[in-house]
C-alpha cells in the first residue's frame, strides 16, 4: 500500500474488505474526520460501538504498523489541512529538487492526477451524472474564497446545458434565501478544500434538512461538509507553491461537464443554437465573414 495516502483515502480503498465491526468504525472515523480517530483507543472504540481489537485490527489491515501510528499520521494530516499559504510554501522549498518550477509543478500534477484517478468510482461519476442530467432537479452551486472561481466556471458551462441553474453568492449572509427557493431531490454542488469554510458546513446542514442531494468538490482529506455529502470527489491538490492546486478539481469538473452534455445532447444542442443566435444579436463575439 502506497505510505502517502491519507488515511481517509486508505480506509475508503480497502472498505470494502473489512468486516462488518470495521466498516462501523470506518463510518464513524470518516464522519468526523480526522478529529474522530484522535481520542484514545478505548475512546475511539467505544464511540464506534466496537471493541478496542477491533480498532487494533484494521488499523493493521490499513497498513499501520498499530494504532499509534495511524494516530501519528491522523494528526500530521490535521496540521496539514490549517497549514497557511506561508507554511505550505516553506514546507516545499526546503526539499525543492534542483529543477525550473515548470517541471516541479507538473510533476506534482501529475502525481496529483494520477492518485485521484486511482481512487474515483465510476459508479459515483455516473451517479453524480445522472443527478445533474435530471431535468426535473434545480442545481445550485457554490465555491469559497478560491474555489468560487471552479464553481463560476461549472455554472456558466451548467446554464449553457440546462435551465434551473443558480450560482449561489459568495456572500453567505444571503445563503437563507437561496436555501428558501430548494426543494427535496434539489442538487447542492459544493466546492470546498482546506481550510475549509464554516459556513460552507452551515450551508450543508441547511440543505440537507430540505433533503437536497449534495455533491462536493474537496481534497485528500476531506471537508466537513462530507460528513453531509451524497457524493464527494476527493482530489489531490498539494504543489510546490503557497498555494493549493485545482488542476485535478477542474479536470473532473470538465468530465462532468462533457458527461451531463452528452447525456443530454438533444436538449443542449438546441440550447447552444438559441444561445449562438442571442450571441449574434448581441454581437459578442468578433466575426471576420
Amino acid at each position: 500500500m502506497r505510505q502517502d495516502l491519507t488515511v481517509a483515502e486508505r480506509i475508503r480503498g480497502r472498505f470494502d474488505r473489512l468486516t462488518r465491526a470495521e466498516r462501523q468504525l470506518a463510518n464513524t472515523m470518516l464522519a468526523n474526520y480526522p478529529v474522530s480517530g484522535l481520542g484514545s483507543i478505548t475512546a475511539v472504540a467505544e464511540t464506534s460501538g466496537v471493541s478496542t481489537p477491533t480498532v487494533a485490527r484494521m488499523a493493521k489491515k490499513l497498513g499501520f504498523v498499530g494504532f499509534p501510528d495511524l494516530q501519528a499520521n491522523l494528526r500530521a494530516e490535521l496540521q496539514a489541512t490549517i497549514s497557511n499559504p506561508i507554511a505550505k510554501h516553506d514546507r516545499w522549498a526546503e526539499n525543492a529538487p534542483d529543477t525550473h518550477i515548470l517541471n516541479r509543478f507538473a510533476d506534482a500534477v501529475m502525481e496529483n492526477m494520477r492518485q485521484t484517478l486511482g481512487q474515483i468510482n465510476p459508479d459515483v461519476f455516473n451517479a453524480v451524472t445522472a443527478l445533474l442530467s435530471d431535468r426535473g432537479r434545480s442545481v445550485h452551486v457554490v465555491g469559497g474564497r478560491i474555489t468560487r472561481s471552479l464553481a463560476d466556471y461549472f455554472f456558466t458551462h451548467m446554464q449553457v446545458i440546462r435551465s434551473g441553474v443558480t450560482l449561489i453568492a459568495s456572500n453567505s449572509n444571503t445563503w437563507p434565501h437561496y436555501v428558501l427557493n430548494m426543494k427535496a431531490g434539489d442538487v447542492l454542488v459544493v466546492f470546498d478544500i482546506r481550510r475549509y469554510e464554516h459556513d460552507m458546513l452551515r450551508l450543508a446542514e441547511m440543505a440537507g434538512s430540505k433533503d437536497v442531494k449534495l455533491v462536493l468538490f474537496t481534497d485528500q482529506w476531506g471537508s466537513p461538509t462530507a460528513k453531509h455529502a451524497t457524493h464527494s470527489f476527493h482530489s489531490r491538490i498539494e504543489a510546490p507553491s503557497a498555494w493549493d492546486s485545482s488542476v485535478v478539481i477542474l479536470f473532473i469538473v470538465e468530465s462532468l461537464i462533457a458527461a451531463v452534455q452528452t447525456a443530454t445532447w438533444e436538449e443542449t444542442r438546441d440550447r447552444m443554437r438559441a444561445l449562438e443566435v442571442l450571441f449574434d444579436q448581441t454581437k459578442l463575439f468578433r466575426k471576420f465573414v
